[in-house]
């Protein structure tokens, strides 16, 4: 995932891009043709912030900051193919932005509406419902308020349903991310009910899971925001009128989450009602906190003897609690403690009284159909995706307003809208309308910087085209990306918002193949100082400079791999870093301890130590190779094999210096080691008197016959407890292996007395003795 140039990259960040570098080294050496490109989320409020705290211009921070987080890229040892380097600020970049806005404006998943928005105050701008969480902006962690504004939105609840569905294609994401974005799609079944407003002509459409309780709705709650409450103003007294206002100014301030989660239950009777379908029963009409007009219909039938929520608020203001769903035949109804939530049979429900809740909502939906009133529906959790922000550091969204033409986007051919400089917005916000040459004014907002990184990796295949956004040649050989890493935070935002705009470049024919973007997905984890999080606060950040300087890159890159598996939050010590040093000391002293002559084959080995020292060579590259092509990534456990494979070089160089097996482990040992510590495998193999660079040299093929042992430790049971580990040839017969076993003076202590009644054997693993 490309980074956002915040000025400085730390520890944190060199764990994602070493562990990409990992992986790419290796496949190339493994024979692949690798794509390994870079670039940069450019654009966003913090460079805006920082720019304006810095009495700076945006651009100028930002191109500051990506040269100096290039140069610490470069430091890493990282080889990203910088051809292709790109920035979201660039207006060669963002020109494609606003032709896929148009694009998608064609097609009619672009529109514009006035919506309640959450509102940052201190950013001074909308966030969309993904970055806010908990009740605070993602980036500065102020409290949300809510707000009314005009707004554009991109219509990705069109997808929905894919978007759902392809999820289980995706078997090469986490599970954890696959069910987050499951959960914020949010698909159910149920159906849709149309509730008639008395003395209006318009209705209240609701929609529920819970059909089978529509005979005991004894309310409706509807949120203050809700298009019927206009119409309500027409038919209510003026004192009811008075307190619905009161009440929806209240909540002009309060977020999504205060109004749903954090507040309690509250509301105003309008003084209207609503009849119930099926029931004919006249049901009040209450404006509420707890609905949100952004959500379902915006309005929800209030079951307070099947819903907690509901049953709270109905206590409180005193509404009728009617319990139509029982959880045996014969009981009777009665108003409890508690809601009744589960599934039961129907009582008090008319004609459907008797049934089971899942057989009365399909005739109850087959009957609202007929009627007319409603029917089965499905509803989602995902709503449209706001892309409007109210700051200058963004992509221009291309659309001029003009009196005589209306709403008019900018053609192709005058693209980019270029970003103005700051003193001169006003002389930006007005131009000619392209179609009438009229007087018009430009659209002021720009867009999410989500938008921009919800294709940049096409923009890779192709980044100097300036005919179109990517080649569909380039694209048909490179998509979609085999292996994608990043952080596990972007899992409903950037990864579902990508989701989204591939599927919408493959209807069009963009892209061909799979309408998925991602193959493979991998989540690296958190890096801790002395187990604490980094941050400036604490002045506990380790940078990579620093660590540049002290330790060196090589060390660093072993460490990031070695401490923990890849996915785990790691935990940066001074000790642990000073032991990648030492091994890389240990390297280099075993390597240039003698001079090497290379015959070009593996050499014979007459003793064990020999034998063992070929077969290390061997282990630590099949522990690479399996664990690059398994995309388990663990090279925790291929350090730890060459840790071994040094300590055996070591005492080899020692004990054995002109050991054949010595020389073959100094020769491969460069190439072995190339994708973790690039730089002193480089100068290893550069001084055996390479002409080519060792990243360039074919991986180890690891020998089968090495990698065969002479020996096996076989466990040896007595009724299914371990008494005896024994060393034995390998392949030992089962009647050999249980000899061995019955000479050994702990198995004959165990079975003493006993009576051996039946024995197990896996072949140069277990034997258990039954007695």
């Amino acid at each position: 995932m490309l980074p956002y140039p915040s000025g400085d990259l730390h520890i944190g960040h060199a764990k994602n891009y070493t562990l990409g570098d990992a992986v790419a080294r290796m496949m190339r050496m493994l024979g692949y043709n690798v794509l390994h490109p870079m670039g940069w989320d450019a654009f966003g409020l913090p460079a805006e912030n920082a720019a304006i705290a810095r009495g700076v211009d945006p651009a100028a921070w930002t191109t500051e900051n990506i040269l100096n987080m290039r140069r610490q890229i470069r430091l890493m040892g990282t080889g990203y193919d910088w051809t292709r380097e790109i920035a979201t600020c660039e207006p060669e970049y963002y020109r494609w932005n606003q032709w896929i806005f148009v694009r998608l404006r064609e097609h009619g998943l672009v529109y514009k509406r006035e919506a309640p928005v959450n509102w940052c105050p201190v950013d001074e701008t909308v966030l969309a419902n993904e970055q806010v969480i908990d009740g605070r902006c993602w980036r500065c962690s102020s409290r949300v308020q809510r707000r009314n504004l005009s707004q554009w939105f991109l219509k990705i609840t069109a997808y929905a349903d894919r978007l759902l569905d392809d999820l289980q294609c995706l078997d090469g994401w986490p599970e954890r991310t696959r069910t987050m974005q499951r959960n914020w799609i949010g698909r159910s079944e149920g159906a849709r009910v149309r509730f008639g407003v008395e003395r209006l002509d318009e209705g209240i459409d609701v929609f529920t899971t819970r059909l089978d309780t529509l005979y005991g709705a004894t309310f409706l709650a509807v949120a203050p925001e809700h298009p019927i409450v206009a119409a309500l103003r027409r038919v209510v007294s003026p004192t009811q009128l008075s307190e619905m206002d009161a009440f929806a100014e209240s909540l002009q301030s309060r977020s999504e989450l205060e109004r749903t989660g954090l507040m309690e239950k509250r509301g105003v009777f309008t003084g209207a009602h609503a009849r119930n379908p099926l029931s004919g029963e006249r049901v009040p009409i209450w404006l509420t906190n707890y609905v949100l007009a952004e959500y379902g219909s915006g309005a929800v039938m209030g079951v307070p003897a099947h819903d907690d929520r509901d049953f709270d608020f109905a206590n409180r203001y005193g509404l009728p609690i009617a319990r139509v769903v029982v959880p045996r035949a014969g009981e009777e109804p009665s108003a409890d403690d508690a809601a009744y939530a589960d599934d039961g049979l129907l009582v008090g429900s008319g004609d459907f009284s008797g049934m089971a809740s899942a057989a009365a909502r399909d005739a109850m939906a087959e009957r609202l159909q007929k009627m007319a009133a409603g029917g089965p529906s499905v509803g989602y959790k995902l709503r449209d995706w706001l892309i409007s922000r109210q700051r200058y550091w963004g992509t221009p969204i291309p659309i001029v307003y003009c009196d005589a033409c209306g709403e008019v986007a900018v053609p192709d051919a005058d693209l980019p809208v270029l970003l103005p400089p700051r003193n001169r917005m006003q002389e930006f916000l007005h131009t000619a309308c392209p179609r009438c040459s009229g007087p018009a004014r430009r659209e002021s907002d720009t867009m999410d910087t989500f938008f921009e990184s919800s294709w940049y990796f096409l923009r890779y295949l192709d980044p100097h085209n300036d005919a179109a956004p990517w080649s569909e040649e380039a694209a048909r050989r490179w998509m979609n990306v085999d292996q994608y890493i990043g952080g596990a935070e972007h899992a409903v935002l950037h990864l579902l918002y990508s989701r989204f705009f591939y599927k919408f470049f493959h209807d069009r024919g963009w892209v061909t193949g799979t309408d998925e973007p991602f193959e493979r997905l991998f989540h690296q984890g958190l890096v801790l100082r002395d187990g604490e999080k980094m941050s400036k606060s604490r002045g506990n950040v380790v940078g990579i400079d620093e660590t540049a300087e002290r330790y060196g890159i090589d060390a660093m890159r072993l460490f990031l791999l070695y401490v923990t598996p890849p996915e785990d939050t790691s935990n940066w010590t001074d000790e642990g870093i000073s032991g990648r040093v030492r091994l890389l000391g240990r390297i280099w002293r075993a390597s240039t301890a003698l001079a090497v002559k290379r015959d070009g084959g593996i050499p014979h080995a007459e003793s064990s130590e020999d034998k063992g020292l070929l077969r290390a060579v061997h282990v630590a590259a099949k522990s690479a190779i399996e664990e690059t092509l398994s995309r388990r990534f663990h090279y925790n456990t291929t350090i730890a094999k060459l840790d071994e494979l040094v300590n055996l070089m070591t005492a080899a160089a020692s004990e054995r210096p002109d050991s054949a097996a010595l020389r073959y482990a100094i020769d491969t040992l460069p190439i072995v080691i190339a994708p973790f510590a690039p730089h002193i495998a480089e100068e290893l193999w550069e001084r055996q008197g390479h002409a080519t660079s060792v990243h360039l040299a074919p991986y180890l093929t690891p020998d089968e016959r090495l990698l065969a042992t002479d020996e096996i430790t076989l466990v040896v049971q007595v009724n299914g407890k371990v008494r005896a580990r024994l060393q034995a040839p390998a392949g030992v017969s089962e009647s050999r292996a249980a000899a061995m076993a019955l000479d050994d003076p702990n198995i004959r202590a165990h079975l003493q007395g006993k009576q051996i009644r039946k024995r197990f054997y896996v072949p140069d693993r277990l034997l258990n003795f039954l007695a």
